[in-house]
């Protein structure tokens, strides 16, 4: 299938039909991993153990057809565990670099938090940068890439906290939550003999996605809406609730987001209610009760704003 002009609403409801196979109940939140993967972003699937975080990536990941890595994090994971690392070819006489996980375009972080911060950092520059280096030398890595990375929150023995500008580089923290009952008894139905998972098929492939991403860097944003987005921002850093507010990169993921969601709903504009909208933590450094209070008393821009085409369109 190629991405044509307002397609990204169908290419987003496939996906989250697809997932949904497997993961019940739970639509509202891979429509947030949708919402990532259009912005460029990478994901943190937060909760307690035996929720589905694990199976929420894996579905996720076989529903692109993208290339896909596992990597279990542990205590004694090293950094070139990751990224890679040369080894002397006795053949060759040379050394010859041999790629880690990192090098594919979907990687599953699991229980991340059980790496040591020096390993958890060797993710950053492939996150940011969508580059590894080792020994001085920079290998690109295939686009579209996605980090999903899981932990849980509730057991720290053996864990590490994520170093701040890991988790800066996260675009949202998904909580995925306990089903309630009717959701419950469908998983015990649907998974009574077979997992759904093994048969799981990709539905897009990895053009799509990336022309998927390049309609949303197109989707337009007033000029009255970016002032918004920064003035967010800017309380995120003086409010006495919070430690650590949101970096400019946050405040370009907010931006990346409404264009997200604005494109999942079949419109070419962002309104004000796309930047609401995002309920998710702001880069995992915002809690969402503080941000949802700063997005209430923060004046909105007037009730119309301007499409790419110049009329006005209610929000």
């Amino acid at each position: 299938m190629q991405v044509e002009n307002g397609s990204v609403e169908a290419l987003g409801s496939r996906i989250v039909e697809n997932v949904s196979r497997v993961l019940v109940g739970k639509e509202a939140e891979i429509e947030l991993c949708v919402i990532a993967l259009l912005s460029r972003g990478h994901l943190l699937i937060e909760d307690v153990p035996g929720v589905g975080k694990t199976m929420l990536a894996k579905s996720l990941a076989r529903s692109l057809g993208c290339s896909f890595e596992r990597l279990q994090f542990t205590p004694d994971l090293l950094p070139s565990d990751v990224t890679g690392v040369n080894i002397y070819s006795p053949s060759t006489q040379q050394f010859e670099f041999r790629q880690g996980p990192t090098f594919t375009q979907v990687l599953l972080a699991d229980e991340i938090n059980r790496a040591t911060p020096k390993t958890q950092s060797a993710l950053l520059e492939a996150m940011e940068e969508r580059q590894v280096t080792v020994d001085g030398t920079t290998y690109a890595l295939t686009l579209p890439f996605l980090v999903l990375a899981t932990q849980n929150p509730v057991e720290f023995a053996g864990t590490f906290p994520l170093p701040e500008a890991q988790v800066d580089r996260f675009l949202m923290r998904v909580n995925v939550g306990y089903l309630d009952i009717a959701h419950e008894v469908q998983v015990l139905d649907r998974f009574q003999r077979d997992s759904p998972m093994e048969q799981l098929e990709p539905i897009v492939s990895a053009a799509d996605v990336l022309g998927a991403q390049k309609m949303v860097q197109e989707i337009y944003v007033d000029d009255q809406l970016k002032e918004y987005i920064a003035r967010v921002t800017h309380r995120t850093r003086s409010h006495a609730d919070i430690g650590l507010g949101a970096s400019s990169r946050g405040s370009l993921g907010l931006f990346r987001t409404a264009q997200a969601r604005a494109a999942l709903e079949g419109r070419d504009f962002v309104t004000p209610d796309d930047v609401k909208a995002a309920n998710a933590e702001l880069r995992g450094l915002t809690p969402v009760k503080v941000l949802n209070q700063i997005l209430e008393s923060e004046p909105v821009p007037p009730p119309n704003v301007v499409s790419r085409y110049g009329r006005r369109v209610a929000s």
